[in-house]
């Protein structure tokens, strides 16, 4: 049988309210209300997500239409935050998600949000650990005259990978303690690159620039679209929070520190990626050079023309660190996610992805399979940049509708909801509505073509947003394996309540 960590004292109401909800507990709750919220923030990573697409907005709008847009965004995703957060506190187990939808919807709405957050967990490890490897392949242009090839990117990535899968292996309290050390990270690093940014220079952009200026690179006339499709940049950044849910079965007062960790990350975030944003914004020297630049990462330009080499060099180090730390936060959800997946019958080899039979009660199986599948979505990167965006797109694509399912079912059968110790009393309802109205808003941006192609031309491999047949991938894959194992599929209560009884024999 497997080994089961038995808690004690304060721990047992968290693990008697797991049971409750069918689960036997497994993992070890070693992780506290900041370590919770530390590993959204992480995955948030504003020195990740705002770094990475930094370079689209200066053509989607410019510095004026991300700043505000940011603003806007976030005001939009703490609503999302929050009636999430009411749900997780409900139902606070490392499924999130499809657990949640399962219970408040029946199984095949449990079945679908499953797959499409898995599968948007698995391109977000893909997606930010190819960032981080292009990032130190700058830095290492920069430091060493390294000549960054599709080869030699893909092997840095598949060292991160490993990085962090050995990490993840050595369980859940050297995790929380990393997220505890990348809150740090992040703050400090924002304040040391916008600080440098703000200081060294001697020239800065006007805060009419910053604040009204528009520029538009993507060929679009109507600027209400580029103001549109320019609103991704915070969007894309403010994706991954609900690590706080999946890491709910290692946390101690679940129910509570869940939710708090998803809003405190939010909230955080908001705040920490306005600064940064306007920090560069301030500190750009040469518009077209850093759009053009020959590092392949516009922020890297801004460092070098507003700091110089060996400062960039710094920064970008800097940069690189904030990235490892968010792929590690990412590949311990995603693979929390892979074991409660796993362990309700959706994923084929059951009993290898659910073990925990280890000193640390990690699934180490699930977290080598997580990094493995990223590691073969990379795969198109050797052959096109184009066809690799395509396979990431899936992070966005697949987790953004699979925060608001839940939502739209609390509201839509909310007889069913029990309300959880942390919930928004009558303003459940209001707030859950505006979340899902607006996850569909930003659902069908994303779907919109980002470039028009030139005059004549029809949509070209270059042009073509690949996001909606990512979506219909990972919505096609689900409906097959639904037709194959969808009946396999269940809340194993029955076994919960058999452990149970088992234990309570042996304190007897």
């Amino acid at each position: 049988m497997p080994s089961i960590h038995r808690p004690s004292g304060h721990y047992r109401a968290d693990d008697d309210r797991l049971r409750d909800l069918g689960y036997i507990p497994k993992l070890s709750r070693r992780m506290g209300p900041f370590g919770n919220a530390a590993i959204s923030f992480s995955v948030i990573s504003v020195l990740t997500g705002c770094m990475t697409m930094y370079g689209y907005g200066l053509g989607a709008g410019g510095p004026s239409v991300m700043i505000w847009g940011w603003v806007a965004v976030g005001g939009m995703v703490m609503f999302v935050g929050a009636a999430l957060a009411e749900v997780t506190s409900a139902y606070p187990t490392s499924g999130a998600l499809f657990f949640m939808a399962d219970r408040l919807g029946g199984k095949r709405w449990g079945w679908y949000t499953g797959w499409l957050n898995l599968l948007g967990l698995l391109g977000g490890i893909a997606s930010i650990d190819y960032g981080c490897a292009q990032f130190t392949g700058a830095l290492l242009n920069l430091q060493f005259g390294f000549v960054p090839t599709p080869a030699s990117t893909l092997w840095i990535f598949l060292a991160v990978l490993v990085l962090h899968a050995v990490l993840n292996l050595f369980g859940v309290r050297l995790v929380a303690t990393l997220n505890k050390i990348s809150v740090w990270w992040h703050i400090s690093g924002v304040v040391l690159i916008v600080g440098a940014l703000a200081i060294i220079p001697s020239h800065h952009q006007s805060a009419r620039f910053v604040f009204a200026g528009f520029v538009n690179s993507t060929g679009w006339s109507s600027n209400l679209y580029v103001v549109a499709i320019g609103l991704l940049v915070a969007q894309y950044t403010f994706s991954g929070y609900d690590a706080s849910a999946h890491l709910s079965e290692e946390t101690t007062n679940a129910a509570v520190s869940a939710p708090r960790g998803i809003m405190r990350a939010i909230a955080g975030s908001w705040a920490a990626g306005l600064v940064l944003l306007v920090g560069l914004s301030f500190a750009i020297q040469d518009y077209a050079g850093t759009q053009s630049t020959d590092t392949g990462v516009p922020p890297a330009q801004i460092f070098i023309d507003a700091v110089g080499m060996a400062g960039a060099k710094a920064l970008l180090l800097v940069v690189i660190c904030a990235q490892l730390f968010c792929g590690n936060a990412e590949t311990a959800a995603c693979s929390r996610m892979v074991f409660a997946f796993a362990r309700d019958g959706a994923l084929p080899g059951q009993h290898i992805w659910t073990r925990t039979e280890n000193a640390s009660h990690t699934p180490r199986a699930a977290v080598w399979l997580s990094v493995g599948v990223a590691a073969l979505l990379a795969l198109p990167a050797l052959y096109s940049p184009v066809a690799f965006g395509a396979v990431v797109a899936i992070n966005v694509i697949g987790i953004t509708p699979a925060y608001a399912i839940p939502i739209y079912l609390r509201i839509r059968h909310k007889s069913r909801f029990t309300p959880g110790p942390w919930n928004l009393g009558r303003w459940g309802v209001p707030v859950g509505i505006i979340a899902v109205v607006w996850v569909a808003i930003v659902t069908v941006l994303f779907c919109l073509p980002q470039s028009r192609p030139q005059s004549g031309e029809l949509m070209t491999v270059d042009t073509f947003n690949y996001a909606p047949v990512a979506l219909a991938v990972s919505l096609a894959i689900a409906a097959f394996w639904w037709r194959i194992s969808g009946r396999h599929y269940q809340v194993p209560a029955s076994a919960a309540d058999s452990e149970m009884a088992r234990i309570q024999e042996d304190v007897v």
